[in-house]
């Protein structure tokens, strides 16, 4: 029901966008010329109707338009698809899919065969003569095998019966598939039936593992019949598969031909066991003719006119059974784009974009789930809020250090075990967070650790970064000096520094934030350097002119001419830190976005791994709006000088 209403909401809302957009264009006054940076401004609507495309294109080619308007689809899909399974079989020994009957096709490999390998004894330096004409031989009794297969003449009566009998079974099949009533279930199959549904769920529905918390997805596709049409094939695809086990158990095996094979393995077994341990190049040659003789025995060779009826019940069922689809077949092409669901055996699977990209309604209930802490990812939430003792966060924040520095020693026991405080003890708890005051929410899990990461490692960046660019950038001193320290890394990839970085600080959060201040740095140097550098001069020389000092230049001129390109700055860095960070958490780490999407990808858990590409795009894109917003307020005049 939500997928349906969410699809109509998306037509409404891009078709009302669009019908908006033309009568805005008509009614507007439009003053400002081509170029100017105010005509790209607004366009709400226009950014809804390209996230409304995504999420169409999405909601489409994941299949769960389909499971919204027909969540019945897949189940009756996959009962046809056992149908075509156990069908398939006995197709590909016709003409109906294929462009010759399999035996002409076997019979035409097998000659090759013959013929090539004939082709090797002949001109074969390693046999003598009396070996060549030996296999030769040996060769020409092969290739007399295959008439005895192809002749009508030699059929045997009770082969030619069970051909009947099997063609028969189909023709009743047939007729029974067109019947209303088919299959002839009687009320306890039927009830067994229906528990049977009740017990395996949904199409792709989700469950959580009781006692350890883990997710876990049922089968992609429910195998039990779940409506009539489902009942019907499910119920030919079982007498097909019997009907196909029993045709592929017959051999056109005559007299004639039984005699004629024993023969020839009789004698090409005595002749290998007469051969010498020099001979090895003639027993080879035995050996593979042995192997065409058997694989000739095993093929389902018959006359070429002997199968005739059996095709055109074939035939028949087929084109019954594609009646019997009605508009499931409609559903399948238009609301399956790009695959469909196959059978392999007693079970079904989606086979397309379906099976790799998840469908929104799996993907969203999966994401609520672990956001939970009582479910969670590897028992850590996505994310989630805790109470934390604020005592905590000022031993985070305070170091031990202080605490060291004072005079004075550190309490010690009494004989009778008792600890007395004194002030150098009372400023070690404060400054290592043993105390108690009040608790506050805090956010945890692993988007938040990502999150964190990230942020941490861009301001560092951004602290160190910015000033020390702005100093290169008016200092030839600080330009000489640390420009070719900045170089020598900078053009290094991060994930060079990485397994360094993490191998020397540890997997923890130190070695992935320092990793993560060294991608921020070079691109805030280097942008802080290009704004310092390309301030106009003449700005500079007015405010000599009007006696400013070097301080009031730094900070009312060159500081503000240097704010786009440090802006900008930090939006690239922001897109190479998430980049990095996924990278580093890939390598090591214990909680983080990366380390969901490299656990994911182990499991083959596709919702959980576009789930943490969805996760990354959103924080990428609230810091990069966080950005824009901040650019218009702080450089208002940008493209307007």
């Amino acid at each position: 029901m939500l997928t349906q209403i969410v699809t109509f909401l998306i037509f409404f809302a891009v078709i009302g966008c669009i019908l908006y957009g033309r009568r805005l264009i008509k009614t507007e006054k439009v003053d400002a010329v081509f170029g100017n940076p105010e005509r790209a401004r607004g366009g709400t609507h226009w950014i809804i109707v390209g996230s409304s495309f995504l999420l169409l294109v999405w909601l489409y080619y994941s299949w769960d338009i389909a499971k919204g308007f027909y969540p019945k689809s897949a189940n009756e899909l996959c009962q046809v698809a056992k149908v075509n399974d156990s069908l398939l079989g006995l197709k590909y020994q016709f003409p109906i899919e294929e462009r010759e009957f399999k035996s002409t096709a076997q019979i035409k490999k097998e000659n090759k065969n013959l013929k090539a390998t004939l082709n090797e004894i002949k001109f074969s330096e390693d046999l003598n003569l009396q070996q060549k004409t030996d296999l030769t031989e040996f060769i020409n009794k092969t290739i007399q095998l295959i008439p005895l297969l192809t002749n009508e003449d030699l059929i045997e009566n009770e082969t030619k019966f069970k051909i009947d009998d099997i063609t028969g079974k189909i023709n009743l099949l047939t007729e029974n598939f067109r019947k209303p009533e088919y299959p002839f279930e009687t009320e306890q199959e039927a009830n067994e039936r229906l528990k049977a549904v009740s017990e395996q769920g949904d199409w792709g529905i989700i469950k959580v593992q009781s006692g350890t918390g883990s997710i876990e997805n049922t089968i992609e596709v429910p195998l039990v019949p779940e409506t009539k049409r489902g009942l019907k094939f499910d119920a030919a695809a079982k007498e097909l598969q019997i009907i196909s086990d029993e045709f592929f158990k017959l051999r056109n095996h005559n007299p004639q031909f039984k005699d004629k094979i024993k023969e020839l393995k009789d004698e090409i077994k005595a002749y290998r066991k007469n051969l010498d341990d020099t001979q090895e190049v003639a027993s080879t040659y035995a050996k593979d003719i042995v192997k065409i003789a058997r694989r000739i025995e095993f093929a389902s060779i018959y006359p070429p006119n002997a199968l005739n009826e059996m095709q055109n019940a074939i035939i028949n069922f087929d084109v019954a059974q594609k009646e019997a689809q009605g508009g499931l077949r409609f559903v399948d092409i238009f609301l399956f784009p790009a695959g469909t669901i196959v059978a392999s055996g007693p079970s079904c699977s989606e086979q397309g974009s379906g099976r790799w990209l998840p469908k929104p309604s799996d993907t969203f209930d999966k994401f609520m789930l672990m956001l939970k802490p009582s479910v969670g990812y590897k028992e850590i939430p996505l994310l989630w809020i805790e109470l934390v003792d604020v005592s905590k966060m000022i031993g985070f924040i305070l170091p031990d250090w202080i605490a060291d520095i004072l005079p004075g020693e550190y309490p010690v026991h009494t004989q009778d075990g008792i600890v007395k405080q004194n002030f150098k003890g009372q400023v070690l708890k404060l400054v290592t967070g043993d105390f108690k005051l009040f608790k506050v929410p805090v956010p945890y899990g692993h988007i938040w650790d990502s999150f964190l990461r990230v942020f941490l490692g861009l301001v560092f960046g951004i602290l160190i970064g910015v000033p020390l660019g702005l100093f290169m950038g008016l200092n030839r001193f600080a330009k000489g000096f640390f420009d070719p320290l900045i170089e020598l890394y900078r053009p290094v990839p991060p994930l060079a520094w990485a397994p360094l970085i993490i191998s020397v600080l540890g997997i923890d959060n130190t070695g992935k934030v320092f990793l993560l201040f060294m991608v921020s740095l070079s691109i805030m140097i280097i942008s802080a350097r290009a704004g310092a550098s390309g301030t106009q001069l003449s700005k500079i020389h007015a405010a000599h002119s009007l006696g400013a000092s070097k301080k009031q230049i730094l900070r009312y001129v060159i500081f503000p001419n240097s704010l786009p390109e440090i802006l900008t700055g930090i939006r690239v860095a922001v897109g190479m830190c998430w980049g990095t960070l996924v990278a580093a958490e890939f390598l090591a780490g214990t909680t983080g976005i990366g380390f969901v999407e490299n656990v994911a990808k182990k499991y083959f858990q596709y919702e959980v791994i576009w789930i943490t590409i969805f996760i990354m795009g959103m924080l990428g894109l609230l810091f990069d709006v966080t950005l824009r917003k901040i650019i218009d307020k702080t450089i208002p005049w940008r493209g307007k000088g």
